[in-house]
């Protein structure tokens, strides 16, 4: 069973014009009763335009603006608080998703029926798990990224092989027991933030094998200064779970 009519996917955007058409066309048309959260940071390119234009012919589809790029960790927490508003929505799974292909949409059904069906707390769509199933990235990124999540799993205790990935589903009970005002994390550390928080809550993950292809259009989010905030933010990740204020 997949009840994606309880189904949310959170998909942050920033200068998509190249994908957020097709990508939007895609999951509508894999799982026609899902609905969809597009968070837009001020995209200069027009990706919000292109959102708001099929809003009139896909009532599930909707659009958070935000003014400038504040980062994608706000996004999420952002798009979190939208989803778990009891008053206004009753959505069962939330899940996490790339605009650029890099996440195949196919997957998403794998990802909710972890946590629907096999009763996990979270689901990670992970590139490492059954060994590295990653397309078309150089040595070098590789190189830093599977050292990350050895990095990370040593620091943190934490089980998990694709420590950074964002493609993911949450139960939305685990969100709720997640202080979403408390994280400390605004880049791509906040993914590793995430996941130590659920782990520290003694809730279950699961890591769901997904194939990790590098985007096709539009330019890459990744820099120097989100490896070097995500090195530190894991220390202090665990310093503060040292000293219970995680």
């Amino acid at each position: 069973m997949h009840p994606y009519d309880k189904s949310l996917i959170i998909m942050p955007t920033y200068n998509e014009i190249e994908n957020i058409e097709k990508m939007i066309n895609t999951i509508f048309s894999l799982y026609e009763d899902i609905s969809m959260l597009i968070i837009d940071d001020g995209s200069p390119d027009g990706t919000a335009e292109v959102v708001k234009k099929l809003q009139a012919s896909k009532p599930n589809l909707h659009l958070l603006e935000r003014k400038g790029k504040l980062g994608l960790g706000t996004a999420y927490v952002t798009g979190f608080k939208w989803a778990i508003n009891k008053k206004e929505r009753d959505f069962h799974y939330i899940l996490e998703m790339d605009c650029d292909f890099s996440h195949d949409p196919k997957d998403v059904k794998n990802l909710i029926s972890a946590v629907a069906n096999d009763k996990y707390d979270l689901a990670i769509g992970s590139r490492y798990i059954n060994g590295i199933r990653i397309i078309n990235w150089p040595f070098a990124r590789l190189l830093i990224s599977y050292g990350g999540s050895i990095y990370t799993r040593l620091i943190t205790g934490m089980p998990v092989l694709d420590t950074n990935g964002g493609f993911k589903c949450f139960k939305r009970e685990t969100l709720e027991a997640l202080d979403l005002n408390n994280i400390i994390s605004a880049g791509y550390s906040f993914q590793i933030e995430l996941n130590y928080k659920v782990y520290c809550k003694g809730l279950k993950i699961k890591e769901v094998p997904i194939i990790f292809t590098e985007r096709k259009e539009g330019t890459s989010k990744m820099s120097g200064n989100i490896i070097f905030e995500a090195i530190f933010a894991i220390i202090k990740l665990r310093f503060r779970k040292f000293m219970d204020t995680l």
